[in-house]
């Protein structure tokens, strides 16, 4: 296990050159529970019935099962409600969730009754979101993270780590970005002092024996990932159904993120001293201090999606699809300050802060590519007025990439993606019930599993993180509920929605710091959403 956990920390030391690392492109990759009315209202298992908008994005065979031209727009308003510990932030956002229209062709043919192209826009992801905390009696400290394993670990010495304020934390080959950042700070009386300091023949964090505090962070993510699909299928014989489609990806995510920690008894360096000879008291001190992060990330992407439905009787349908990763590229605009204020006997020492570049943000351009996804469902007639159906998507978690412009892949990336993901297993459930000929009643569920290993969860790797922030996310479960009523007049269709989203994520502040004795703590929380949707389609048949 030793052995594992010291290979993973050698592949994490030349990171600071790559624009992202694991977590950041799982981020990306994700995709919620989107889409027209009807598919949002059965929880998206359509992947054996077809005959809905929102199936270009899911099971593409869907666009054969189409006789007549349909043409729609959905609205949603999200109700998000976001908890860490105490802490409970809400909101709310309007959003077009899919917008489309499918053309048929009729051919008057038995073996292949009609073809059939659509154009869709379909909001995949909102990555909307917004949460503080904080956490008593932490165990340690951020600035003991960045002294261990970005000095103490890697070998950097204090000399390495005396830069200006125009350093570039992704591209500066000896600046690990964390440990400039809170070296080197110069302070508000023309000094320099820092966060991690000289320690006889290492570095030191803030936290020793006898120090106790608390921290406190606050994420804040914007943004979304849109698709614009073009496809086309057909129909064999009224038994197979097929279609193929090409989407194109609009990517938009911005994340300001604080961290704060107030620590007593903090292991500072003391007033008017030399850097590469700093003597640390701890007697009667008190440390504040925080280290913010702004990231920008934009992109456009392109996948494919292949998918076939058979019908071997009336009642029973059976269908399978695939998606390609989705290849995007990417750009980053991306800050980082850090800021100390340090006293002793309630005396005022210094005030010190720095940012990268000068305070200007930077930017960087690379590549990504997201999961594979493979999906199987089945779907039953029950009786004249109700349909059943259910989907299992796979996702390939451990197929995500990230490259540089040229498509050269960063093999040690790709190293931690396979170390710390694992495929994820997605379950969903829909029913539909005719009241009449106009009216209709449904309810679905769905659920996803986590998508990181046991030993992610447990806290035994150290985690590598490029860039500016040490900050990492992930999602152990996703479920949603839903429900929904249908109205059907002549051509005319409205459907409403409801779908309520239980998501279970798991925040850390920076990765457990390794020491002889294996990984200690890190400052985590977990992290509760309780949204709700409300969604709108209107559409014309004809």
């Amino acid at each position: 296990m030793k052995k594992n956990v010291f290979a993973l920390l050698l592949c994490g030391l030349p990171l600071m050159l790559n624009a992202q690392d694991a977590f950041d492109v799982l981020q990306l990759s994700q995709t919620e529970l989107r889409g027209t009315s009807r598919f949002q209202s059965m929880a998206g298992a359509f992947g054996a019935l077809g005959g809905d908008l929102s199936v270009l994005t899911q099971n593409p065979g869907g666009i054969g099962v189409y006789r007549n031209s349909d043409l729609g727009i959905t609205f949603g308003l999200d109700f998000n409600s976001t908890k860490a510990g105490v802490d409970k932030m809400n909101e709310t956002k309007f959003n077009v969730n899919n917008v489309g229209y499918i053309g048929a062709i009729r051919l008057n043919s038995e073996t292949v009754p009609n073809l059939n192209f659509g154009f869709t826009y379909n909001r995949v992801q909102s990555f909307n979101r917004h949460y503080v905390g904080g956490v008593a009696a932490i165990p340690t400290s951020m600035s003991n993270f960045i002294a261990d394993e970005f000095v103490n670990v890697q070998g950097f010495t204090p000399g390495d780590l005396y830069w200006t304020d125009d350093f570039n934390p992704y591209f500066d080959e000896y600046a690990p970005w964390a440990a400039v950042t809170t070296f080197d700070m110069p302070t508000k009386s023309g000094g320099y002092v820092g966060i991690i300091n000289s320690n006889d023949n290492g570095m030191q964090g803030l936290y020793g024996n006898g120090t106790y505090g608390n921290a406190y962070y606050e994420v804040e993510e914007r943004g979304h990932a849109d698709e614009y699909n073009i496809a086309f299928g057909g129909n064999v014989a009224n038994k197979l159904y097929w279609g193929l489609d090409f989407g194109i990806l609009d990517l938009d995510y911005k994340s300001y993120q604080s961290y704060e920690e107030e620590l007593d008894n903090a292991y500072i360096m003391a007033d008017d001293i030399d850097l590469f000879e700093s003597p640390i008291i701890n007697e009667n001190t008190h440390a504040d201090w925080a280290l913010n992060n702004y990231l920008h990330s934009e992109g456009t992407g392109v996948n494919f999606k292949m998918g076939l439905i058979f019908r071997p009787t009336q009642a029973l349908r059976l269908g399978f699809a695939f998606h390609t990763p989705t290849y995007y590229d990417m750009r980053d605009t991306y800050y980082v300050s850090a800021s100390l204020n340090a006293y002793q006997d309630n005396n005022q020492l210094y005030r010190a802060d720095k940012g990268s570049n000068d305070g200007y943000d930077y930017s960087s351009s690379y590549t990504i590519s997201t999961p594979w996804h493979f999906i199987g469902s089945v779907a039953g007639v029950v009786g004249t007025k109700g349909i059943i159906s259910f989907d299992y998507e796979y996702v390939d978690n451990e197929s995500m990439r990230i490259g540089d412009v040229h498509g050269n892949k960063y093999p040690d990336v790709t190293h931690n993606v396979k170390n710390y993901f694992k495929p994820s297993h997605i379950f969903r459930l829909g029913g539909e019930y005719r009241v009449n000929p106009n009216w209709s009643l449904r309810a679905g569920y769905s659920y996803k599993t986590t998508q990181v290993e046991k030993g992610v969860d447990e806290y035994d790797y150290n985690i590598a993180t490029a860039g500016t922030n040490p900050t990492y996310q992930y999602d152990n479960t996703v479920q949603n509920i839903t429900c929904g009523v249908g109205y059907r007049y002549k051509s005319f269709y409205s459907d409403l929605a409801f779908v309520h989203k239980i998501r279970e994520s798991v925040y850390n502040a920076f990765s457990p710091i390794n020491d002889d004795l294996g990984y200690e703590p890190n400052v985590s929380a977990d992290v509760k959403d309780n949204n709700s949707r409300v969604s709108l389609t209107l559409g014309m048949r004809f």
